[in-house]
């Protein structure tokens, strides 16, 4: 027997009014198996029947359809009431149940998937449930949503405690909108946060670069590295975690990284004057990840090493004048030793810093015998040893 489209649409159409009452916690019988039978044999019947009552188009439009009605009579007015923090918990709620209805409508018109949609090359049901929710609810909430969730970061940023799981929830919302595509993610969320990201830091690295040593400095560098690479993995989507520790560092990092490296007291040649291996290994490690000024400190390096040998010169005139012993191919060696052991321990055996102390001292010692050849007042006596070797 065939079933007439209007006689079977109330059918169906009564059946997901119950599936939408269920959602909105009104009080109706369980949703049964043989009620779920019932309404996909309809289905099933009113696009099998033979034309002109193969109904499958007209069935596919009332999908998409019956989505529109329920985001339009119960979903965006249940929003619209909604403020503040209060609005991302109502659209996280909306999201799940809008998933959960989706996916009921898609088994009960399950045939339409399976038959008809690949004939036709139609979009799935599925991404038609969604993009009903992307066209009629993110499209007006995602601003409103967005600015809820960098508030939330930044609240976390200094320090207070904020609901996790509500955020992670939110940014889903994001990457799942898009049905298998990040654009929505990268474009109406990632973008903005990364924005946000660079004028919170930018503000902090001002203030802690006027306030703090280097090492103090440096270490909330770390921590803050840190703390955005647990943030990544709690609630943000992992290919986030890139360009958002390229922002931190940048802040941190590039742009006051030649004030933070020459502070007067504090800077790196204090600390290898001082011998602070810990800072200078905490230095190297967080300077590793910008290659450019990675370099600026190995140039460092190299000039604290050369400066070392205007020093020996003086030591070699003073022993010469008092005719005592300067054994100056000892002394190179330890200045060599001492070194090295800075760029095997703090610098990782890194090839620019081992290239700049190998530099360093073939300039220094060239240096050395051109100063003494110069220096006409330069007595070298025979108890001086002075050996042009490297």
């Amino acid at each position: 027997m065939e079933i007439e489209l209007e006689q079977g649409w109330e059918i169906i159409e009564r059946g997901i009014t119950r599936l939408k009452n269920i959602l909105e916690g009104l009080p109706e019988p369980k949703f049964s198996s043989a009620n779920y039978m019932e309404l996909y044999t309809t289905v099933h019947t009113m696009c099998t029947q033979k034309a002109p009552h193969d109904y499958s188009q007209q069935l596919y439009d009332r999908y998409r359809e019956s989505i529109e009605d329920y985001i339009n009579s119960m979903v965006l007015p249940s929003l619209r009431e909604k403020h503040d923090e209060f609005l991302p918990r109502e659209l996280v709620k909306r999201w799940a149940n809008h998933k959960v209805l989706v996916r009921w409508l898609s088994h009960i018109f399950h045939y339409l998937d399976r038959e008809f949609i690949p004939r036709r090359s139609l979009l799935p049901l599925r991404e038609v449930g969604f993009i009903c929710f992307r066209n009629l609810v993110y499209h007006a909430f995602y601003r409103d949503l967005r600015v809820s969730v960098l508030s939330l970061i930044d609240q976390e940023r200094e320090g207070e405690e904020i609901d996790r799981a509500l955020l992670k929830n939110v940014v889903d919302i994001f990457v799942e909108i898009g049905t298998g595509q990040m654009d929505y993610y990268v474009h109406d969320f990632e973008a903005a946060m990364l924005r946000a990201t660079v004028a919170y830091y930018s503000g902090k690295a001002s203030n802690w670069i006027q306030e703090d040593s280097c090492p103090d400095y440096l270490l909330k560098v770390e921590e803050c590295l840190r703390s955005e690479k647990d943030r990544v993995s709690r609630y943000l989507h992992p290919s986030s975690e890139p360009k958002l520790l390229e922002k931190v560092q940048n802040e941190l990092l590039s742009v006051h990284g030649i004030q933070l490296l020459t502070k007067e007291h504090s800077g790196f040649h204090v600390l290898l004057r001082d011998d602070q291996v810990d800072d200078l290994s905490r230095m190297f490690r967080l300077f590793s990840r910008l290659p450019h000024r990675l370099q600026l400190v190995s140039n460092m390096f190299w000039q604290h090493v050369t400066d070392e040998f205007p020093g020996l010169v003086q030591r070699a005139k003073d022993a010469a004048r008092n005719n005592t012993v300067f054994d100056m191919e000892n002394e190179i060696g330890l200045l060599e030793v001492k070194y090295q052991a800075y760029v095997n321990g703090c610098f990782e055996n890194h090839t620019l810093f081992q290239e700049a102390l190998e530099t360093a001292i073939r300039l220094g010692t060239f240096t050395f015998y051109v100063l003494i050849d110069c220096d006409v007042n330069m007595v070298i006596t025979t108890d001086v040893k002075l050996s042009a070797e490297m």
